[in-house]
Protein backbone atom coordinates (compact mmCIF):
# COMPACT_ATOMS: atom_id res chain seq x y z
CA UNK A 1 0.00 0.00 0.00
CA UNK A 2 1.39 3.47 -0.87
CA UNK A 3 0.29 6.94 0.45
CA UNK A 4 0.88 8.63 -3.05
CA UNK A 5 -0.54 10.79 -6.06
CA UNK A 6 -1.79 7.90 -8.61
CA UNK A 7 -0.36 9.30 -11.70
CA UNK A 8 2.92 10.26 -10.35
CA UNK A 9 3.75 6.94 -8.66
CA UNK A 10 2.78 5.25 -12.04
CA UNK A 11 4.62 7.44 -14.03
CA UNK A 12 7.45 6.35 -11.22
CA UNK A 13 7.15 2.42 -11.36
CA UNK A 14 6.19 2.13 -15.32
CA UNK A 15 6.95 -0.03 -16.85
CA UNK A 16 4.99 -2.36 -14.41
CA UNK A 17 6.26 -6.14 -13.76
CA UNK A 18 4.71 -8.43 -16.83
CA UNK A 19 2.67 -10.61 -14.55
CA UNK A 20 0.69 -7.19 -13.42
CA UNK A 21 -2.52 -5.80 -14.67
CA UNK A 22 -3.96 -3.08 -13.96
CA UNK A 23 -7.40 -2.83 -12.34
CA UNK A 24 -8.96 0.53 -11.35
CA UNK A 25 -11.68 3.55 -11.30
CA UNK A 26 -10.52 6.46 -12.51
CA UNK A 27 -11.82 9.86 -10.09
CA UNK A 28 -14.70 11.41 -10.92
CA UNK A 29 -15.11 15.28 -11.96
CA UNK A 30 -16.52 16.01 -8.35
CA UNK A 31 -13.14 14.55 -7.31
CA UNK A 32 -10.87 17.09 -8.66
CA UNK A 33 -12.75 20.29 -8.73
CA UNK A 34 -9.95 22.70 -8.83
CA UNK A 35 -9.44 21.39 -12.57
CA UNK A 36 -12.89 22.34 -14.20
CA UNK A 37 -14.87 19.94 -16.39
CA UNK A 38 -12.67 20.45 -19.40
CA UNK A 39 -9.49 20.30 -17.53
CA UNK A 40 -10.63 16.98 -15.52
CA UNK A 41 -12.46 15.51 -19.25
CA UNK A 42 -8.31 15.89 -20.65
CA UNK A 43 -6.55 14.79 -16.95
CA UNK A 44 -9.12 11.58 -17.58
CA UNK A 45 -7.96 10.44 -20.98
CA UNK A 46 -4.42 11.23 -20.57
CA UNK A 47 -4.76 8.99 -17.11
CA UNK A 48 -6.41 5.89 -18.93
CA UNK A 49 -3.66 6.59 -21.43
CA UNK A 50 -0.58 6.34 -18.78
CA UNK A 51 -2.48 3.21 -17.27
CA UNK A 52 -2.52 1.26 -20.34
CA UNK A 53 0.68 2.34 -21.30
CA UNK A 54 1.98 1.13 -18.06
CA UNK A 55 1.36 -2.76 -18.58
CA UNK A 56 3.44 -4.98 -20.54
CA UNK A 57 2.09 -5.68 -24.10
CA UNK A 58 0.08 -9.09 -22.72
CA UNK A 59 -0.70 -7.78 -19.67
CA UNK A 60 -4.43 -5.86 -19.26
CA UNK A 61 -5.79 -2.88 -18.01
CA UNK A 62 -9.34 -2.85 -16.69
CA UNK A 63 -11.57 0.05 -15.72
CA UNK A 64 -14.31 0.71 -13.78
CA UNK A 65 -16.31 3.60 -14.85
CA UNK A 66 -19.70 5.19 -13.84
CA UNK A 67 -21.31 7.94 -16.13
CA UNK A 68 -21.92 11.07 -14.85
CA UNK A 69 -24.43 14.28 -15.77
CA UNK A 70 -23.24 17.97 -16.80
CA UNK A 71 -25.68 20.39 -18.11
CA UNK A 72 -28.42 17.77 -18.66
CA UNK A 73 -26.27 15.83 -20.99
CA UNK A 74 -24.85 12.36 -20.42
CA UNK A 75 -20.66 12.29 -20.36
CA UNK A 76 -19.65 8.68 -21.36
CA UNK A 77 -16.98 7.61 -19.32
CA UNK A 78 -16.41 4.07 -20.91
CA UNK A 79 -15.81 6.46 -24.52
CA UNK A 80 -13.26 8.75 -22.29
CA UNK A 81 -11.17 5.47 -21.32
CA UNK A 82 -11.48 3.97 -25.14
CA UNK A 83 -9.85 7.68 -26.27
CA UNK A 84 -7.26 7.13 -23.54
CA UNK A 85 -6.74 3.32 -24.53
CA UNK A 86 -6.23 4.60 -28.29
CA UNK A 87 -3.55 7.06 -27.19
CA UNK A 88 -1.79 4.36 -25.54
CA UNK A 89 -2.07 1.85 -28.47
CA UNK A 90 -4.04 -0.55 -26.87
CA UNK A 91 -7.01 -2.62 -28.09
CA UNK A 92 -10.64 -3.16 -26.49
CA UNK A 93 -10.60 -6.81 -25.44
CA UNK A 94 -14.09 -6.83 -23.93
CA UNK A 95 -16.54 -4.27 -22.70
CA UNK A 96 -19.20 -5.64 -19.96
CA UNK A 97 -22.43 -3.74 -18.75
CA UNK A 98 -22.72 -4.12 -14.42
CA UNK A 99 -26.23 -3.51 -13.61
CA UNK A 100 -26.22 -0.83 -10.51
CA UNK A 101 -29.75 -0.89 -10.00
CA UNK A 102 -32.58 -4.34 -11.33
CA UNK A 103 -32.75 -3.75 -15.27
CA UNK A 104 -36.11 -1.54 -15.43
CA UNK A 105 -35.46 0.81 -12.96
CA UNK A 106 -35.47 4.42 -12.98
CA UNK A 107 -32.24 6.15 -11.47
CA UNK A 108 -31.24 10.03 -11.44
CA UNK A 109 -28.36 11.52 -11.44
CA UNK A 110 -26.54 8.21 -12.44
CA UNK A 111 -27.34 5.25 -14.71
CA UNK A 112 -28.97 1.96 -13.34
CA UNK A 113 -25.15 0.57 -14.91
CA UNK A 114 -21.62 0.66 -14.67
CA UNK A 115 -18.89 0.33 -17.66
CA UNK A 116 -15.87 -2.65 -16.71
CA UNK A 117 -13.72 -2.45 -20.09
CA UNK A 118 -10.48 -4.29 -20.39
CA UNK A 119 -7.74 -3.18 -22.59
CA UNK A 120 -4.24 -4.77 -23.89
CA UNK A 121 -1.88 -3.54 -26.40
CA UNK A 122 -0.69 -7.87 -27.75
CA UNK A 123 -3.30 -9.84 -26.19
CA UNK A 124 -6.17 -11.24 -27.87
CA UNK A 125 -8.71 -13.71 -27.02
CA UNK A 126 -10.66 -16.78 -28.72
CA UNK A 127 -14.27 -16.74 -29.42
CA UNK A 128 -14.56 -19.44 -27.25
CA UNK A 129 -12.59 -17.50 -24.56
CA UNK A 130 -15.87 -15.09 -24.03
CA UNK A 131 -17.68 -14.52 -21.34
CA UNK A 132 -21.03 -13.16 -20.06
CA UNK A 133 -21.66 -9.18 -21.20
CA UNK A 134 -24.01 -7.92 -18.73
CA UNK A 135 -23.31 -8.63 -14.82
CA UNK A 136 -26.41 -8.54 -12.84
CA UNK A 137 -25.28 -7.57 -9.57
CA UNK A 138 -22.88 -4.69 -8.72
CA UNK A 139 -22.40 -6.51 -5.47
CA UNK A 140 -21.04 -5.22 -1.84
CA UNK A 141 -19.86 -1.65 -2.40
CA UNK A 142 -17.25 -1.10 1.33
CA UNK A 143 -17.44 3.00 0.54
CA UNK A 144 -19.35 5.07 -1.84
CA UNK A 145 -16.97 4.97 -4.59
CA UNK A 146 -16.33 1.91 -4.56
CA UNK A 147 -15.79 -0.77 -7.04
CA UNK A 148 -18.48 -3.07 -6.30
CA UNK A 149 -16.95 -6.63 -4.94
CA UNK A 150 -18.59 -8.62 -8.09
CA UNK A 151 -17.07 -6.25 -10.59
CA UNK A 152 -13.72 -6.98 -8.71
CA UNK A 153 -14.54 -10.61 -8.39
CA UNK A 154 -15.18 -10.66 -12.19
CA UNK A 155 -12.23 -9.38 -13.09
CA UNK A 156 -9.70 -10.89 -11.51
CA UNK A 157 -11.20 -14.05 -12.53
CA UNK A 158 -10.39 -13.11 -16.40
CA UNK A 159 -6.68 -12.82 -15.10
CA UNK A 160 -6.54 -15.82 -13.59
CA UNK A 161 -7.93 -18.21 -16.72
CA UNK A 162 -6.83 -15.73 -19.49
CA UNK A 163 -3.87 -14.23 -18.44
CA UNK A 164 -0.54 -14.36 -17.01
CA UNK A 165 -0.80 -11.49 -14.77
CA UNK A 166 -0.72 -13.04 -10.74
CA UNK A 167 -0.87 -9.66 -9.67
CA UNK A 168 -2.84 -6.16 -9.83
CA UNK A 169 -2.33 -2.50 -9.01
CA UNK A 170 -4.63 -0.01 -8.41
CA UNK A 171 -3.47 3.20 -8.68
CA UNK A 172 -6.59 4.94 -7.49
CA UNK A 173 -7.61 2.24 -4.79
CA UNK A 174 -9.99 4.40 -2.31
CA UNK A 175 -10.16 2.06 0.99
CA UNK A 176 -8.74 -1.01 -1.01
CA UNK A 177 -12.19 -2.77 -2.39
CA UNK A 178 -9.96 -4.01 -5.28
CA UNK A 179 -6.81 -4.92 -2.94
CA UNK A 180 -8.81 -6.79 -0.86
CA UNK A 181 -11.51 -8.94 -3.76
CA UNK A 182 -7.49 -9.85 -5.60
CA UNK A 183 -6.03 -10.71 -2.26
CA UNK A 184 -8.95 -13.51 -1.83
CA UNK A 185 -8.65 -14.39 -5.30
CA UNK A 186 -4.55 -15.65 -4.46
CA UNK A 187 -3.54 -12.38 -6.42
CA UNK A 188 -0.89 -9.71 -5.00
CA UNK A 189 -1.98 -6.51 -4.90
CA UNK A 190 -0.46 -3.03 -4.96
CA UNK A 191 -2.74 -0.36 -4.05
CA UNK A 192 -1.69 3.65 -4.44
CA UNK A 193 -4.11 6.30 -2.64
CA UNK A 194 -3.39 10.12 -2.61
CA UNK A 195 -5.96 10.22 0.89
CA UNK A 196 -3.86 9.28 4.13
CA UNK A 197 -7.04 8.28 5.77
CA UNK A 198 -8.06 5.79 2.74
CA UNK A 199 -4.81 4.64 2.44
CA UNK A 200 -4.82 3.67 6.31
CA UNK A 201 -8.56 1.78 5.77
CA UNK A 202 -7.34 0.03 2.62
CA UNK A 203 -4.47 -1.30 4.79
CA UNK A 204 -6.98 -2.87 7.28
CA UNK A 205 -9.79 -3.65 4.77
CA UNK A 206 -11.25 -7.35 5.21
CA UNK A 207 -14.22 -8.02 3.49
CA UNK A 208 -17.37 -10.14 4.88
CA UNK A 209 -18.48 -13.64 4.11
CA UNK A 210 -20.84 -12.31 1.54
CA UNK A 211 -18.17 -11.23 -1.16
CA UNK A 212 -18.08 -13.32 -3.91
CA UNK A 213 -15.87 -16.19 -4.66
Amino acid sequence: MHHADGVQWLKAAAPLAPTQAIITSLPDSSELPRLGFEGWREWFVETAAICCQSVADDAVCVFFQTDIKKDGLWVDKGFLVQLGAERAGSGLLWHKVVCRAPAGTTTFGRPAYAHLLCFSRSLRLLPGQSSADVLPELGAMPWARAMGTAACAAACRFLLAHTSCRGVVDPFCGIGTLLAVANEHGLDAVGVEISGKRARKAEALMLGEDAPA
